[in-house]
C-alpha cells in the first residue's frame, strides 16, 4: 500500500469519525431535550458547497411559523427591487377633483395625512369638487388563510389592506380612580367603539379585552384591574373606517372646504398632476420583517409584490405566483411545500427542512437578506443564542406548539453552515423546544 493512499485512508476515517461524533452529539442534545423526536425537522448544510452535514425528518412537510418570512420578504424583494418605496400620493386633474393613490403604506400615519392634505391647500386646492381614493394597489382581504378567530385581538396580527394606517392599531388608555371604583377606560382619538367595562382599580395592572366579533363588532369587554395608568394596544377591526375618520378630521383641520364624501376610482393615465405625496423606505420594512418579525407589514409587502408581479391589484393568489416564479428561477424543488400567507401565521403553511437549507444556501451572498437578519442580542433574538455572539444571523419562528429557526452559522473552525431547525410538537414546552434550538447549533458550532 502506498503512502498516498495510507494518508488518505487516515484522513477519511478522521473525517467519519468526526461525522459520526458531530452527528451523536446532536442526537444526544435530542434524546436529553424530552422533546418528541418525530415532531423535529432538521437540515443543516454546507453554506457553501450545499453538502449535507446533519439531517433528520428534512423532507417531512412542517410548520415553519415565521421562519417562512425569509422565503416570501426574499421574493417580493426581487420583485420590487432594493430601491422600493411605499408611496401614498395625491394628485389633481383639470377639473379641480383630487386623487388620493394609496400604497397600502404599513408605516403610513395620521401625521403624514395631515401633512398632505395641508401641503395641497397650501397649494391653493381649497374646495376640489370630487375627492377620490384609488384604493386597488391590493384586494380587501384583510387577514390569511388558516388565521385564528381568537386572534383577532392580538395587536401582533391586526388586519391589513389598502388603507393601513397609523398600523392599524388603537391606543386604549385605561386609567385608576377610586380604590374598589370602575376604571376609566378612553381612546385618545375618536373611533366608534363601546366599552362593557368591568375594570376595577385595584392594585395591578391585570385587563383583559375581549369581543364577540360575530354578534356586537364595536363593542368591548374590559376586565382586570388597574393600579396606574397605562395603554393597551388593540387592532382596528374595520382600517377602511379608521383611515376615513382620519382623512376627514385632516381636511377639517387644514381648513380644506369639502363635505361630498369620498368614491373609489382608479388615478386617471393623463389631465392628472401629483400635488404630494408621502414614502417611506424599503429599508423600515426590511428591519421590520427581519429583525422584529413583523406580520402586519409581511403580508403587505407579500401582497403589493404579487400585485407589482402581475401589473395588478395584489392579492394572495397573485403573490403565490410570484413567489412559485422565484423558487423556479433559482432551481428550489417546491413539490413539499405550501405557502398560504407571507408572514407564516396559518398553519395551513408548510415547509421542509431540506427546502429551507437549500434556499438558504442559494442565498448566502445575498447581502440584504444575510445582512439584515438579527444576531443575538437583536430583534427576536434579543435574549437568545448569546453564546454565539455574531457569527449566528438567523430568523426565528413561534406560533402556538411550533418553534423554529433558520439562518447562517459560522462555526469555532470558521466554516460557514445554513440550518433549519422546526419543532411541530404540543406536548413540550416553549422553553424546552427553544432549549433544543440552542444545544443543535452549539453541536454544529463546536464540531464542524
Amino acid at each position: 500500500m502506498s503512502k498516498l493512499v495510507k494518508i488518505l485512508i487516515v484522513i477519511i476515517a478522521f473525517i467519519t469519525t468526526c461525522r459520526i461524533t458531530y452527528a451523536y452529539s446532536i442526537d444526544n442534545a435530542i434524546s436529553d431535550s424530552g422533546v418528541n423526536r418525530g415532531a423535529i425537522a432538521i437540515s443543516v448544510k454546507n453554506a457553501d458547497t450545499g453538502k449535507t452535514l446533519y439531517e433528520l425528518h428534512q423532507k417531512r412537510p412542517m410548520i415553519p411559523a415565521s421562519t417562512l418570512k425569509l422565503v416570501t420578504y426574499t421574493a417580493a424583494v426581487d420583485t420590487l427591487g432594493q430601491d422600493f418605496k411605499f408611496k401614498t400620493e395625491l394628485y389633481k386633474n383639470t377639473n379641480n377633483e383630487v386623487y388620493l393613490k394609496l400604497g397600502a403604506d404599513p408605516f403610513l400615519t395620521t401625521n403624514d395625512l395631515e401633512k398632505l392634505i395641508g401641503n395641497a391647500v397650501s397649494k391653493k386646492i381649497v374646495e376640489p369638487k370630487k375627492f377620490y381614493i384609488d384604493d386597488f394597489v391590493i384586494d380587501s382581504v384583510e387577514w390569511g388563510e388558516g388565521w385564528q378567530w381568537d386572534d383577532e385581538m392580538n395587536p401582533l396580527m391586526p388586519k391589513f389592506s389598502s388603507y393601513n394606517l397609523d398600523k392599524n392599531l388603537l391606543n386604549v388608555f385605561i386609567e385608576p380612580t377610586q380604590k374598589g371604583a370602575p376604571a376609566q377606560i378612553y381612546l385618545s382619538i375618536f373611533y366608534p367603539l363601546t366599552f362593557l367595562n368591568l375594570v376595577t382599580t385595584g392594585e395591578v395592572n391585570d385587563v383583559q379585552f375581549s369581543r364577540k366579533n360575530f354578534i356586537t363588532p364595536d363593542v368591548i369587554t374590559a376586565e382586570g384591574t388597574v393600579e396606574k395608568q397605562f395603554v393597551i394596544k388593540i387592532p382596528t377591526n374595520y382600517p377602511k373606517r379608521y383611515f376615513m375618520l382620519r382623512l376627514e378630521d385632516a381636511i377639517r383641520e387644514k381648513h380644506m372646504d369639502y363635505y361630498n364624501g369620498f368614491k373609489q376610482a382608479k388615478l386617471p393615465q393623463k389631465d392628472v398632476y401629483l400635488v404630494d405625496m408621502t414614502e417611506h423606505e424599503l429599508a423600515l420594512a426590511t428591519e421590520a420583517i427581519l429583525k422584529e418579525s413583523n406580520n402586519f407589514v409581511t403580508e403587505t409587502l407579500f401582497k403589493v409584490a404579487g400585485g407589482k408581479f402581475v401589473n395588478n391589484t395584489g392579492s394572495i393568489e397573485h403573490a403565490k405566483q410570484m413567489l412559485d416564479a422565484y423558487i423556479e428561477k433559482n432551481k428550489l424543488n417546491a413539490a413539499d411545500i405550501r405557502v398560504v400567507d407571507g408572514s407564516g401565521v396559518s398553519k395551513n403553511n408548510l415547509m421542509t427542512a431540506d427546502f429551507m437549507t437549500d434556499f438558504l444556501a442559494k442565498e448566502a451572498k445575498n447581502e440584504n437578506l444575510v445582512n439584515n437578519l438579527p444576531i443575538p442580542s437583536e430583534g427576536t433574538l434579543a435574549h437568545r443564542m448569546l453564546y454565539f455572539k455574531d457569527n449566528l444571523k438567523a430568523k426565528t419562528g413561534t406560533c402556538s406548539d411550533v418553534s423554529a429557526i433558520a439562518g447562517y452559522l459560522k462555526t469555532q473552525r470558521g466554516n460557514n453552515v445554513v440550518f433549519d431547525i422546526m419543532i411541530n410538537d404540543s406536548k413540550s414546552s416553549p422553553a424546552d423546544k427553544k432549549m433544543l434550538e440552542e444545544y443543535v447549533l452549539r453541536a454544529v458550532y463546536s464540531n464542524y
